[in-house]
């Protein structure tokens, strides 16, 4: 106001100054005057405002007015701001029930137990983790097996339906099993680090306790799925060496059958002492005919053609040589009933290939007994389990919903896309 009262008195002199000098000239200087009257209004400005010592002022602006569109904007940041965070600030403090958190973290350990030789040498590897099994655990978690198995043992639907009325974070009841999957994954938090192996779950519920049960009935299940795999591990390792242990067995079964039959055809234990002991009889035989072929020469010399005796020892020799050539011809052309029309060199011959084929089977079967106790140990020191560090918890005050954080992100995001709907609005009218 005092700028603009100046701005008058300075019109005023100004308009003062140019009557008297109009006045006071005559109309020659009036000629002149007229043709230089920019200069000289210029020039008498100057002096009469440094005289006055005031600045002349711009052209005045007419007053500012509310308009239509100001209140538009009023009535959508109402609409776009303040009602939804006054929305959501009466759901979460007066409608949005209380929720408990409880915390379990595990690992999957695997223990490898080496010898002695390799603690000494320093190459053993006590413990570790396998990522491999941590991957699988992470998605298991996740998964809508777990979700049913749990649904099934604690009645999750029920658990997360406690609330009256809470339509955001509560559960409907009547949802399908993928609605309860999509819920779990909202409920259940799974931080996993890739690099240490370790997974730590925050568990959800509207009640402590239940959120204690579903985390303890997790691990539970956790542990189940990485016992069954450490089984199945267990079983892969061992089922080669298995099947080659049981196909040696049956071999040697085969061959020791296959022996015992010979022996019960031929009715001979071992060919080989049998034999032994017909080339006893054979040799005694043999000796028994030289000494009566000697004793006969004998009596030939110093008794009569006519004696007895000669004629008796002549029997006996007789007698020797059918027992010597009986005896000999089991070793070539057939021994009769005892040996089933064979020879000894037949007979020899097949019980030294059963008793070699019986030896491969022996020899065969320890080594796939060795093999399977070997893969059997390998297996029981490669063996998994799942290791907890922290046990599941029980809360003793609520930390979710966050109230106060959700406010400030509600009221963030409104005020955001109210200044975004503004600004296109001003840039589509400036267009026009």
């Amino acid at each position: 106001m005092k700028r603009r009262k100046a701005a008058i008195r300075a019109a005023k002199s100004q308009s003062d100054a140019r009557a008297e000098e109009s006045s006071t000239t005559t109309p020659d200087s009036e000629t002149e005057e007229t043709s230089e009257k920019p200069k000289a209004t210029k020039k008498s400005t100057k002096k009469k405002s440094d005289k006055a010592g005031v600045i002349a002022a711009p052209p005045t602006v007419a007053d500012a007015s509310v308009k239509k569109r100001h209140l538009g904007l009023i009535v959508a940041f109402f609409l776009m701001v303040v009602t939804p965070l006054m929305l959501a600030a009466y759901y979460l403090f007066a409608i949005a029930e209380d929720q408990y958190t409880s915390t379990v973290g595990f690992s999957v350990r695997s223990e490898d137990v080496n010898s002695s030789l390799d603690l000494i040498s320093g190459l053993s590897s006590l413990s570790g983790t396998s990522s491999s099994d941590t991957d699988i655990l992470y998605e298991f978690i996740q998964s809508q097996d777990l979700v049913q198995r749990i649904d099934e043992k604690l009645d999750l639907r029920s658990i997360y339906s406690k609330p009256d009325f809470d339509p955001i974070f509560a559960f409907d009841e009547t949802g399908s099993i993928e609605d309860l999957l999509d819920y779990w994954k909202r409920m259940v938090r799974i931080f996993y680090d890739s690099g240490t192996g370790l997974i730590e779950l925050r568990v959800h519920a509207f009640d402590p306790q239940d959120a204690q049960m579903i985390a303890r009935e997790i691990f539970a299940e956790s542990s189940a799925m990485i016992n069954e795999l450490s089984a199945i591990a267990r079983e892969d390792a061992t089922r080669y060496a298995g099947e080659e242990l049981e196909k040696a067995v049956e071999r040697l079964k085969v061959a020791r059958q296959a022996l015992t039959g010979f022996r019960s055809e031929t009715q001979l234990v071992d060919p080989s002492a049998d034999i032994q002991g017909q080339m006893g009889l054979l040799n005694s035989l043999e000796a028994q005919l030289a000494e009566a072929i000697i004793e006969m020469n004998l009596l030939r010399e110093t008794t009569r053609a006519a004696d007895p005796r000669i004629e008796q020892s002549e029997r006996r020799i007789a007698v020797i040589e059918q027992l010597i050539e009986k005896e000999r011809t089991k070793f070539g052309v057939g021994a009769g009933a005892a040996s089933g029309g064979q020879d000894y060199s037949t007979l020899v011959g097949e019980y030294e290939r059963l008793v070699v084929d019986r030896e491969f089977a022996e020899n065969a079967y320890v080594s796939a007994l060795s093999a399977f106790d070997a893969a059997q140990a390998e297996a029981r020191r490669q063996s998994r389990y799942l290791a907890a560090y922290t046990r599941p918890t029980l809360a003793e005050s609520s930390g979710y919903p966050q109230r106060w954080l959700l406010t400030l992100l509600t009221s963030v995001f409104a005020l955001l896309t109210w200044a975004i709907v503004v600004l296109i609005y001003y840039s589509v009218r400036d267009r026009r």
